[in-house]
């Protein structure tokens, strides 16, 4: 049996991105040593939901400002309603054969804040856990009785957005931030431009150096992708980190070796390369699917002199790491989906 055939065995799962159920945390020896670490928001738990790349977008954005000195900490409970809104009028106008969903991919999260806005975080969180999962069947059964009676668009979005008021909370009218007064549209540009960043892959079933859409089943909006070899874009990654820039990274997390309890996740046989060919074989036969989102913040190497990258979660703080995790330098190799990183000028 080839020796790289440890990248394909097994059948590929389809893994979840929400919160896993909590464990006893394990004892911390700080096996890293940190080269890079950019600042950060605090951690935030996305709960039992599908909106991790909600949050690891975000949270890329927050800490690109931060760097830049700006106190930036953005509302995860605001674009997910908005998100929600739009998917309650797809899906009535679809007859309900397209239904509501929480999955995406990160480049999802630029189109909303360029079309919904954005709010702080101090302007609009819920207290508690928002139980999404259940909002959303609550939206379908209303929509389908709209859709029954042919109710309209207008109909349809005021009942969602009573439904929002009770289960997430009443939205601001205005944004006052540092004596100024915003509308949500204006906030979200304030902190992000439509062309700030650039989505960025590598796959070897289209030709490098060009945009395709990238076929995978969160890409709800045919978004498009930069494709690059796969040393081009860790190179690309790295360099980002270096300069002051974090990364949001979408990825692969069904591998064993990916623990959020140990705050680690490597592949099993980290000693062996990773090659553009094993990539694309394990994305061609569904070993590396698209999972999960995170902020890649900071660099990092264990005694032995691995590298690390250095990943803020979005399901609590409650690992040895305080809810940040170290992905080993092969495993975002292999198992990285796509990227979003700031446009280098």
């Amino acid at each position: 049996m080839n020796r790289y055939n440890y990248l394909m065995m097994g059948v590929a799962l389809l893994v979840s991105c929400e919160r896993p159920v909590s464990r006893k945390r394990p004892a911390n020896n700080h096996p890293f040593v940190t080269e890079i670490r950019l600042k950060t928001t605090p951690v935030k738990n996305q709960g039992h939901n599908d909106l991790c790349w909600l949050y690891a977008m975000l949270a890329t954005i927050e800490t690109e400002h931060v760097m830049q000195g700006d106190s930036v900490n953005l509302s995860t409970d605001y674009v997910a309603r908005q998100f929600l809104q739009d998917q309650t009028r797809r899906y009535y106008l679809s007859h309900g054969r397209q239904p509501i969903s929480m999955r995406g991919m990160n480049t999802m999260l630029i189109n909303l804040l360029q079309t919904s806005g954005a709010e702080p975080y101090d302007s609009y969180y819920h207290t508690g856990a928002v139980n999404y999962h259940k909002l959303m069947k609550e939206l379908e059964h209303t929509t389908d009785i709209g859709i029954g009676r042919r109710a309209g668009l207008v109909w349809t979005e005021q009942n969602a957005n009573e439904l929002f008021d009770h289960e997430i909370g009443y939205l601001p009218r205005i944004i006052a931030m540092l004596g100024a007064k915003y509308t949500p549209l204006e906030f979200a540009h304030s902190v992000c431009r439509k062309d700030e960043y650039v989505a960025m892959t590598s796959f070897t079933h289209h030709p490098f150096y060009q945009w395709f859409v990238l076929e995978t089943p969160d890409n709800q909006n045919n978004d498009q992708f930069y494709n690059v070899p796969i040393d081009t874009l860790m190179q690309s990654i790295e360099q980002s980190i270096r300069a002051g820039h974090p990364v949001c990274w979408e990825g692969d997390i069904s591998e064993q070796g990916f623990s959020f309890q140990e705050g680690v996740a490597r592949l099993r046989h980290e000693g062996l390369p990773v090659t553009q060919e094993h990539r694309q074989k394990s994305f061609e036969q569904f070993a590396t699917t698209d999972d999960h989102c995170m902020e890649l913040m900071g660099i990092a190497h264990d005694r032995k002199g691995n590298r690390f990258f250095i990943a803020k979660n979005s399901w609590g703080t409650g690992n040895p790491y305080g809810g940040y995790m170290y992905l080993s330098y092969n495993y975002v190799k292999l198992k990285t989906i796509a990227v979003i990183e700031k446009r280098k000028e």
